[in-house]
This record gives structure tokens, C-alpha cells and sequence, in this order.
């Protein structure tokens, strides 16, 4: 039996953006993989709840969680989020403008996908971009605008079309299964 390829989805903790991560999760669920977040809420839990919906797929849906007692009180209650079928509790508290730190779960989140795309996001979402480049995982980041991820650096390749994204994860997990 071969392993199937994960794909990690990065974004925003705090806006869905339902319309990208609706079709990215949709179609990830169409194609075999296993589905790997933050396990949080927003893109998280959107992108998430797409792929958890589609009948008879074959991945499931990681999430890679932070430290308990690390985020606010008010969020705390949505990690894991509804759709997440594997927790992965860490002991990692550092999230956001830190989470390219030691102590983030963004280093397991990156070294652990086969191939990441990026949706837009805040310093959390950069972080785990810088580590995708550090780390030497292939990368892309579905945006309108380069700059729906503040700092993003300009070696990141940014793709508006939906079918280019596509293309470019089948040929980045075509080694590990996809």
C-alpha cells in the first residue's frame, strides 16, 4: 500500500476566506491525500470542514495543536476544531509573530506536509512560509495580491489561478504518492 501525500494548508486564524479554502479543500479530498492544519479556526477550520465533507474520501484531516493554555481563553474552546479526525496535541505554546521560533508547532506542521499552499494570513502564516523555505518544502501561496500575506517574500511563487495551484501540488507530491 502507498502512503498518501499531505498537504498542509497554512492561513488565517481569523477569516475563513470560505470561497478559496471551500474549492482548495473540496478538491484535496477529490484527490487522495491527507489534509494537514494548525487544527484552529478560521482557514483551519474552513478548509477543514470542505475536505471532512466530501463522501468517500480517503485522507483525513490532521491538526497540529498548540499547547494548551497558549492561546486566549476565547479561542482555546475551538482547537481542535469540529473536522479535525487526528489531534495532534503538542506541548508547543508559541504561535503568530513566534511561530518560527523552536517552540511553535510550525515546524511540525511544514517538516510533516509533503507539499504546503499558503491562503492569505497574518504573521502566523508568514512564519510558516519562512519555514517552508528554510525547511526546503515546495510552497505556493494562492493569493489575489501578494500582499494578503504581509512580507511575503518575494521568492514565493503566488498564484491567482485556481488550476495552476492545482497543477503545482500534483507535480510537487508526485514523488510521495499524489
Amino acid at each position: 500500500m502507498s502512503r498518501l501525500s499531505i498537504v498542509g494548508v497554512m492561513g488565517s486564524s481569523e477569516h475563513r476566506h470560505p470561497a478559496r479554502a471551500w474549492a482548495l479543500g473540496t478538491w484535496l479530498a477529490t484527490e487522495g491525500v491527507h489534509l494537514l492544519n494548525g487544527g484552529g479556526t478560521g482557514v483551519m477550520a474552513a478548509v477543514s470542514e470542505a475536505f471532512a465533507g466530501v463522501p468517500g474520501r480517503r485522507g483525513l484531516v490532521i491538526g497540529v495543536l498548540p499547547a494548551e493554555g497558549s492561546v486566549a481563553a476565547e479561542r482555546r474552546a475551538h482547537y481542535p476544531n469540529a473536522w479535525i479526525d487526528i489531534p495532534i496535541r503538542t506541548h508547543l505554546p508559541l504561535l503568530g509573530e513566534r511561530g518560527s521560533e523552536p517552540l511553535s508547532r510550525n515546524h511540525i506542521n511544514i517538516l510533516t506536509s509533503d507539499v504546503i499552499v499558503a491562503l492569505p494570513g497574518g504573521p502566523g502564516t508568514l512564519s510558516e512560509v519562512h519555514l517552508a523555505q528554510r525547511y526546503g518544502r515546495p510552497i505556493i501561496a494562492w493569493l489575489e495580491r501578494r500582499d494578503e500575506i504581509p512580507g511575503l517574500p518575494e521568492d514565493v511563487l503566488v498564484e491567482a489561478d485556481f488550476e495552476k495551484v492545482k497543477a503545482f501540488v500534483r507535480r510537487a507530491a508526485s514523488g510521495s504518492g499524489l
